[in-house]
């Protein structure tokens, strides 16, 4: 699930597998060995490049291969998704995509993937003990599906999900691949460069977290030769850019084989959901799509930013009407009526500090009106409440007064 931009980097990896200690009678005692030297690709964006040396994780695929893609379709089909009209192809936007084999109108609903092909909190583990144990110790459920994915993927062939896994790409497209010195390098002037740095330390914590207070616990359960960091590395990133929150089903979040090879676009406004007349996973077509054309639906209306951060890719310069910017503003202590703006924010649960987005179509009314309270004179206190949270209010002070608010940004 990715979107083609420009930017290609080389840079060397070297991930930390550690070779196996001693063998243990585990259901993972058959799971393929680690090469001490492989090729890894580093992605900042979906463009190709060569590979570097590096460790390769042995399973999946090329990010724009193809090769495991007729045994996917055919492993779905026998295990219950009804016949389509779009098949994987490579693309020119996202590597790879879902593309119409016929023609489909608009409004049509398509794919239909039942539950019993979700991967979910609740999955079936092939080695029921591991789940056990991280269930019984409260692991929540992103790592949970983290650690089951990387689990049922060591197993190879012995897993139900094997076409599945096998047909993911080797390394997805994650900002969890970038080094340091690329993240200060190319996010230097963006606003998500602190959160991406938090983001790869709340998985590597996360690892660490785990390995601490469960895996080295139960070394025949979870052997660091397979759940290692590399390992969490790569199935956040599949978490990341495939793991989707199905709205119809309480926000329950899930991977959904077939519907994760649909790409985004920032024309489309259709989504996935679960539909309970059908019972599956669809979207609803907002456009019609004649054979050979990619099918695309959104990944919502999300800034670049937001879509590089949890997708890995970037739109085209200017095609993207979500991207923005976070411009941030506040109330001054040194403010005379501090304490009556503070006062009328709290009443509606706002901060002294707020951020708002401003996009290339325009900016929100509600940063006005807290750019009108926070330069609001003493004069205006029995109005600070209203001007705060009643944007029409500023409207009209703004249409009558002609009203020009200049804001000093807090650093």
């Amino acid at each position: 699930m990715a979107e083609a931009c420009h930017r290609i980097l080389q840079t060397t990896l070297i991930p930390a597998f550690s070779p196996p200690k001693k063998l243990y009678s585990s259901p993972y005692a058959q799971c393929a060995a680690f090469p001490k030297h492989a090729a890894v690709r580093c992605s900042v964006s979906t463009s190709s490049r060569t590979a570097t040396e590096g460790q390769k994780i042995p399973w999946g695929c090329e990010v724009d291969s193809l090769e495991n893609a007729s045994a996917l379709q055919q492993w779905l089909s026998d295990s219950g998704l009804p016949p389509q009209k779009m098949a994987i192809e490579k693309v020119k936007i996202g590597e790879r995509g879902l593309v119409a084999l016929k023609n489909i109108r608009k409004g049509e609903k398509l794919l239909f993937v039942p539950p019993p092909l979700f991967i979910t909190a609740d999955s079936e583990w092939s080695c029921p003990e591991a789940g056990e144990v991280l269930k019984r110790n409260g692991v929540p459920d992103w790592p949970l599906i983290a650690t089951y994915l990387i689990s049922e993927a060591s197993l190879m062939k012995s897993s139900r999900w094997n076409n599945y896994i096998a047909a993911l790409p080797r390394q997805p497209y994650s900002l969890l691949y970038w080094t340091r010195a690329e993240l200060d390098r190319y996010l230097e002037a963006s606003q998500i460069r602190e959160r991406a740095i938090e983001r790869i330390n709340n998985v590597v914590g996360t690892y660490n977290d785990l390995s601490q207070r469960i895996f080295s616990k139960h070394p025949e359960l979870f052997p660091e030769e397979v759940f290692n960091m590399e390992t969490f590395k790569w199935s956040f990133g599949i978490l990341l850019s495939r793991l989707v929150r199905l709205p119809s089903m309480d926000g329950r979040v899930a991977l959904v084989p077939w519907a994760d090879m649909l790409n985004h676009s920032c024309d489309v406004e259709t989504f996935l959901d679960y539909d309970k007349s059908s019972q599956g996973v669809v979207f609803t077509t907002d456009r019609s799509y004649e054979p050979g054309e990619q099918v695309f639906i959104s990944y919502g209306q999300k800034s670049n930013g937001e879509l590089l951060l949890s997708y890995g890719f970037v739109p085209k310069e200017g095609t993207n009407p979500s991207d923005s910017v976070e411009l941030s503003l506040s109330i001054k202590k040194s403010d005379k009526c501090y304490n009556e703006k503070m006062d009328a924010l709290k009443k509606h649960g706002l901060s002294s500090c707020q951020c708002f987005p401003i996009r290339i179509t325009g900016w929100p009314v509600e940063l006005m009106a807290f750019a009108y309270l926070a330069v609001s004179p003493p004069s205006m206190s029995q109005q600070f409440a209203e001007v705060a949270t009643n944007p029409l209010f500023l409207h009209k002070i703004c249409f009558s007064c002609s009203v020009k608010v200049h804001v000093k940004i807090s650093s």
